[in-house]
């Protein structure tokens, strides 16, 4: 049988995109759920996953971009002094605690990392998205989450560079960490080299220039060429795309540029998640229950008590704190990049762990304010 052509594929497949994506609104469901989900029921379709993987890198790429974009040095270092003890609890119970639960399991160190990875950051496409369909982001624990979500969001690209550098065979001892540490600080000190710089002092020009057709080639170019110099560093390139979104926020056009490549980002971006899916086999069964078990269960823990004991740091009242408690157990795009680079089966538990903390998120999350009603409530009476 001929096979059909990439344009008939590629055109498909974003026909598919849309109904889903349409659906998923109409029944109140995260897209990016329903793209995972279509992908392992459809895996079977593609057996050549190459060029689909090419334009989800592509996707993720360009996400992390425009998220480094809303994180200027001055407002990072603003918020990371507030946020930094709810952030440093979040490592603990939900990275440390599901590694050291993994480890137990009898897990070696490398796969409880992995595990404890996938475990430890909420989804924030779900996050910001639940926040605008339930009305809550003047809310007062809006910020606090978003806050958490900020100080996730740096902290697990490190992870991913560092589990994609240990992928490569190399000792992880301290050599291997110390000269890991290099690269990053490199690709780091880089970024605030050419933002500060560079980018800081183009702000007229890009003004001036920023509505000609030539401009998405110019922003779309740096992002996915400090991606690969990332990825030749043998890095992720989750870090580039972010800290090459953080230099150009540096020209004071971060609004303008989000615009301009926002569009491809929707086009591309549901394609990792597509891929994702599709690498998820349940042809041996799901795998590792006990530990399945566990580990969920202390996903809805651990979240619960870093976000109510982190609310209550960050200066909110134990009802506002019960409330962003049940708003962050979901786990969505950090936790599929990490568990991409898993072997097999860790990649099926880690796709099943996914989902199931995310349905169990987004469930919590939206009865969140009558949750928060009953414990302040109950909380009164004693």
């Amino acid at each position: 049988m001929t096979p059909l052509p990439f344009l008939l594929l590629a055109g498909l497949a974003l026909c598919a995109f849309f109904a889903f994506s349409f659906a998923s609104q109409k029944l109140r469901l995260p897209s990016v759920l329903v793209y995972i989900v279509m992908g392992a029921g459809l895996s079977f379709l593609f057996p050549d996953k190459e060029v689909i993987h090419t334009a989800a890198e592509i996707g993720i790429v360009l996400l992390f971009f425009i998220l480094g974009m809303e994180f200027p040095l001055a407002r990072m270092v603003t918020i990371s002094r507030r946020i930094w003890p709810a952030g440093l609890l979040d490592v603990l119970l939900n990275l440390g605690g599901a590694m050291a639960l993994a480890f137990l399991f009898g897990l070696d160190l490398m796969s409880a990392l992995i595990i404890g990875s996938v475990a430890y950051a909420t989804s924030s496409s779900i996050s910001a998205k639940m926040l605008e369909e339930q009305k809550r982001l003047a809310n007062p624990e809006a910020e606090f989450i978003l806050a958490l979500l900020i100080f996730e969001d740096l902290v697990a690209p490190l992870l991913v560079s560092f589990i994609a550098g240990a992928q490569t065979g190399e000792d992880a001892g301290a050599g291997f960490i110390l000269i890991l540490l290099g690269k990053i600080s490199l690709l780091v000190f880089g970024a605030v080299f050419i933002g500060h710089f560079g980018f800081k002092r183009l702000e007229a020009f890009m003004g001036r220039h920023m509505q000609q057709d030539y401009m998405p080639l110019l922003t779309t170019g740096i992002a996915l060429a400090y991606a690969g110099a990332a990825m030749w560093l043998g890095l992720s390139e989750i870090l580039g795309a972010f800290l090459a979104g953080m230099m150009l926020s540096e020209s004071g056009k971060s609004k303008d540029l989000e615009h301009m490549v926002s569009p491809l980002r929707d086009v591309t971006l549901p394609f990792f998640f597509f891929w994702f899916g599709t690498t998820i086999s349940f042809g041996e069964g799901v795998p590792l229950i006990p530990m399945m078990i566990t580990l969920i269960l202390w996903a809805v823990l651990g979240k619960i008590v870093t976000a109510y004991a982190g609310s209550r740091i960050f200066g909110l009242s134990p009802k506002v704190s019960c409330r962003a408690g049940f708003s962050m157990v979901h786990r969505g795009e950090f936790s599929a990049i990490i568990a991409s680079l898993a072997v097999p089966q860790l990649r099926v538990f880690s796709g099943i762990y996914i989902l199931a903390t995310a349905f169990i998120g987004v469930y919590l999350f939206q009865k969140a304010p009558n949750l928060a009603n009953f414990y302040h409530q109950h909380r009164g009476r004693r």
